[in-house]
């Protein structure tokens, strides 16, 4: 599906809303553009009106007295009414004069002398007329007075009327828009949770973030600003066009040209900015991904003077940014406004021309209102199509950005299963089971082995040995390329991700912690999972000793990662989040690597309460820590090289027991 697809389907979901909002936009246009039809027809039939043929009455309705007889405009007598004698009213200059007869013809005016001359062509007649003072034109003008109130009362109830539905459609519009991206943003976000763990791998969080928040933005721009000026204009052009059209049929001909100048020199402009946004764009997430490792290994980068190298790639990748963003600026700046400025100027030069040739045809008849509302069409038609191009670049970085965001909504994820399933108890066989984290590079080979119910299994080995990829296909954050993995016999590729994670604990070296409090992050809000049941599991591992002093006990905040804790508290914090949660399968992934020996000692304890009645699988450096362990692996180039108790390891005085007289010789000379 394409972009332009996707973003119509998401538009759907509020099609409603948007309808009732074009409906809205449609009266406003048509109040609107009732405007200049008003003032055309105020003009010619009521401003410039007296300018027609009166007849003497008998001081009926709409009559005025002028020199002790009664006159009334030909279009206001009745067919009836008794028409006496025929008169005309005609402006010269400034002046206007009042001739006592029909005039056949109408040209060039002039009056002198009580003579009104008119010329037209070869043909030149005169007639006796009397310039009009201020009072009496006034008395002429009285019967237009009422009529043109009501037009222009009708004038301003439509504006009224324009204003109201205008900002009824801004709203629901943008209302739309932004429940459109609410929506976006929550599948962007629920797409996240379900795609598996090997997607991050080689995706920097940095841009994972910008794709949800800045290019989500940019999408958010489309849908307010953009689409509904496209939408507003595209209305208003079209009934500017029928407008026109009504008015004159060969001037509306010729400002259609318009169309397809703009339909050429919008896929021109696209060609060249969809290029420079994507540019931009790639360059934005990776300045974002910068930022985020910059902040994330601050002290790394500090410790090791590393800030100037930093600063350097940061200020390339800046510039990147900069240059492409000056290219689009230089392609918004050279065409956006000098197109509508030339096609502007292009209009009104055909719009001189064409009235110019027509004043010359003696048969043509242009009056001043018709000319009024051309001219008011033509400079409300350039408004809306300012707006379109202005809006181009706009669209072309909401469409860039929509890519990205469709790009990840279309990555296969792991649908969330509410399924549940009674505690297992926790029997794990991995069944000769190869895996390679790339295809046909095996980290994993033909491992084999088994874990009973309420067994300890240590995981030992050099760094790269394998160790953390079994725990990462126990979990199912990746699966195995050949065997099976059983959990009380059912191989876990049978079970839904979340169902099986529903009996798994896990706690790591680094444990992570959210922005909350201490009893929060035991918990993580989940409501089956008490008060008295976190405060319960804190005790349990020994938290109580540890956060005794603080002012607000276990309701102390915790800020982002917790970095105002120790290791040794995060840790705890940790234990006592595996034990509410109260795992049939445990994982311990170098608990107490980090830690000072007092809080060791606490965590000792914590270990020994968490795995009473668990299977657990310790991922230890520390060979003293899994002296008790009831099975323990030794791992090395991704095999199972042996296999034992302490004591059997020792006594076979293999890869195991060279380890741990490495450690202890290490600890006898510390």
């Amino acid at each position: 599906m394409t972009t332009g697809k996707r973003l119509v389907q998401y538009a759907l979901y509020y099609k409603k809303i948007i309808i009732a909002a074009l409906l809205m936009l449609s009266v406003a246009v048509t109040a609107d553009l009732a405007g200049p039809f008003i003032a055309k027809r105020m003009i010619d039939q009521h401003i410039l009106g007296i300018e027609s043929t009166w007849y003497q009455t008998n001081g009926t309705k709409d009559s005025v007295e002028y020199k002790g007889n009664y006159y009334k405009r030909e279009k206001y007598t009745e067919d009836d009414e008794v028409k006496v004698e025929e008169a005309t009213i005609l402006q010269v200059n400034r002046s206007f004069v009042f001739v006592e007869e029909a005039t056949p013809f109408d040209g060039e005016r002039s009056f002198n002398n009580g003579v009104l001359t008119i010329t037209k062509g070869d043909k030149i007649k005169t007639f006796e007329g009397t310039k009009l003072t201020t009072e009496e034109l006034v008395a002429f003008y009285q019967p237009e007075t009422s009529r043109i109130i009501g037009l222009l009362s009708l004038y301003f109830g439509l504006i009224v009327i324009a204003a109201i539905f205008e900002y009824g459609q801004r709203y629901y519009l943008q209302m739309s828009a932004n429940r459109v991206i609410q929506k976006m943003r929550e599948d962007v976000f629920g797409q996240i949770q379900k795609l598996p763990i090997r997607y991050f791998d080689n995706l920097p969080a940095g841009k994972v973030v910008a794709r949800i928040t800045n290019d989500t933005e940019a999408i958010r721009e489309l849908y307010v600003t953009v689409l509904s000026t496209f939408f507003t204009s595209a209305i208003y052009i079209t009934g500017i066009y029928i407008a026109l059209f009504i008015l004159n049929v060969k001037l509306a001909l010729i400002c259609l040209l318009l169309l397809p100048i703009l339909f050429v020199w919008t896929l021109v402009y696209r060609k060249y900015a969809s290029k420079y946004n994507h540019k931009i764009r790639s360059r934005n997430s990776d300045i974002n991904a910068i930022v985020n490792e910059s902040i994330q290994g601050m002290n790394v980068i500090q410790a090791f003077n590393r800030e100037k190298q930093t600063q350097n790639e940061f200020e390339k990748l800046n510039e990147d940014h900069f240059k492409f963003q000056n290219k689009l600026l230089s392609l918004n700046s050279l065409t956006s406004h000098n197109l509508v400025n030339v096609l502007r100027n292009v209009i009104f030069v055909a719009f001189i021309w064409y009235f110019g040739g027509e004043a010359l045809n003696p048969s043509a008849v242009v009056s001043l209102g018709m000319l009024y509302a051309f001219v008011d069409y033509i400079n409300r038609l350039f408004n809306p199509i300012q707006g379109i191009v202005n809006q181009l670049a706009n669209l072309e970085q909401a469409l860039v950005a929509a890519d990205r965001v469709f790009e990840l909504l279309t990555e296969e994820g792991i649908d969330v299963n509410d399924h549940r399933m009674e505690r297992y108890k926790g029997n794990v066989t991995f069944d000769h089971v190869s895996f390679g984290y790339k295809e046909n590079e095996f980290v994993l080979k033909d491992i084999h082995f088994s874990a009973e119910h309420g067994e300890t299994v240590a995981l030992v080995g050099h760094t790269g040995s394998g160790k953390s990829s079994i725990i990462n296909l126990l979990f199912r954050f990746y699966d195995c390329q050949k065997g099976s993995i059983l959990v009380d016999g059912t191989d876990i590729k049978n079970i839904p991700h979340q169902t099986l994670r529903q009996h798994m604990g896990i706690v790591l070296q680094d444990p992570f912690l959210f922005t909350g409090t201490i009893a929060s992050n035991v918990s993580l809000d989940n409501p089956a999972i008490t008060r008295e049941k976190v405060e319960q599991a804190l005790r349990d591992v020994g938290a109580d000793r540890v956060f005794k002093h603080l002012e607000k006990g276990f309701d102390e905040p915790v800020i982002e990662k917790g970095s105002t804790l120790s290791s040794g508290q995060r840790q705890l914090i940790s234990f006592a989040r595996a034990l509410a949660f109260d795992p049939a399968i445990l994982i311990l992934d170098e608990a107490t690597s980090s830690i000072d020996t007092e809080t060791e000692l606490i965590i000792q304890e914590a270990m020994d309460v968490l795995k009473k009645g668990r299977t657990t699988f310790i991922i230890a450096h520390r060979l003293s820590t899994i002296r008790n362990a009831d099975q323990i692996l030794v791992l090395d180039k991704g095999c199972i090289v042996e296999k034992g108790t302490h004591d059997e390891l020792i006594e076979q005085k293999g890869k195991y027991y060279q380890m741990y007289q490495l450690q202890q010789g290490s600890n006898l000379a510390g």
